[in-house]
């Protein structure tokens, strides 16, 4: 029986790399590209087949950052498959980010240049956005529309006699310092995307708690620093053609510098293999790549609270009844 895999945020970057390793690890899988760019999502559906002829891809319009474009995703989901192997949770934004001018200078000549580097931590501001849904974009996008997605989809996913996995990308900048239970939108701050990704990871410790015990696992993966439209779009081009020599050579001190979105992907790719019943919860399964360009897989415990995590998720199944509400009375004005 062929594996049901669905990617979010599939037609670029991480998510074009994880679906092209996908394919070269198991062609036998459904492949299913949920985007919402749809001429983006076609080009990459015929650069996969390009290197995978026989491969069985389709293609899914959705916008995570818009609720009634969810739940127009769900119905059609739900009338093409009866089940859902994988999820992987991959789409996400970072808008309009900026570099902290004087915590980059003062990290670039001090003994935390590499954290620095490596984690982001307070080196990037964003300016956010509330959407049409009334959400900041940077949550709506990268955590609650992929919440609202899990909890319409839970029929497919929660199957009886058979296992299904929830596969986060989530980040190295994930701060707990960015993160707040009476500013989960991060309304008020500007370090959103940190924000957001931490935000993720509670959720990621609480759908376990929700749904182990009916077979519905959650991971959470952080790909590393790797190159991409997002992280080119912080400074301009030349700088990172200038200090790219220097970010192969921190790679023999850190390995979180992977780069490419092929060497960013290999923990999503790996927890693919993996029996999810064996997989630890407060884990983030980051990707490495050594100074010698070896790919390989480092778990470290994430610094999260259980009464957190639970408390978020109340959180969120609040927000969840306030937005139905809404897109009820929505659909019944325009009848």
């Amino acid at each position: 029986m062929k594996r049901i895999v669905l990617v979010t945020g599939a037609n670029s970057g991480i998510g074009l790399a994880l679906c092209e390793r996908l394919l070269a690890t198991d062609s036998e899988i459904h492949l299913c590209l949920a985007c919402r760019n749809t001429q983006r999502a076609m080009a990459a559906r015929s650069a996969l087949l390009h290197s995978h002829p026989e491969a069985d891809i389709s293609l899914l319009k959705v916008d995570v950052g818009d609720m009634n474009s969810i739940l127009e995703a769900a119905k059609e989901i739900k009338k093409r498959y009866s089940r859902l192997d994988y999820i992987y949770l991959n789409a996400g934004i970072m808008p309009n980010p900026r570099l902290n001018l004087k915590v980059f200078v003062k990290g670039l000549f001090s003994r935390k240049v590499v954290r620095m580097f490596a984690t982001g931590e307070g080196l990037l501001t964003q300016e956010d956005h509330v959407n049409v849904d009334g959400l900041q974009k940077v949550f709506a996008t990268n955590v609650f529309g992929h919440f609202i997605l899990i909890k319409e989809l839970e029929p497919l996913l929660c199957c009886p006699s058979m296992t299904s996995q929830l596969i986060w990308t989530s980040s190295s900048n994930a701060h707990k310092s960015a993160f707040s239970l009476d500013d989960y939108q991060h309304s008020q701050g500007t370090e959103s995307y940190s924000s957001s990704k931490y935000a993720s990871d509670l959720l990621s410790l609480a759908l376990n708690r929700q749904y182990n015990r009916r077979g519905l696992y959650s991971s959470v993966t952080c790909p590393g620093l790797v190159m991409t439209n997002l992280t080119y779009g912080i400074l301009p081009s030349f700088f990172w053609t200038l200090i790219m020599p220097i970010m192969f050579l921190i790679r023999f001190f850190t390995n979180s510098f992977t780069l490419t979105p092929y060497n960013g992907a290999e923990a999503l790719v790996w927890l693919y293999k993996q029996n999810p019943e064996s997989l630890d919860p407060r884990a983030k399964y980051h990707s490495c790549t050594s100074g010698r360009g070896n790919n390989y897989v480092k778990p470290k415990k994430m610094d999260l609270r259980e009464d957190t995590a639970e408390a978020f998720y109340k959180q969120l199944l609040e927000l969840e009844h306030k937005l139905r509400q809404k897109v009820g009375v929505t659909e019944e004005a325009n009848k």
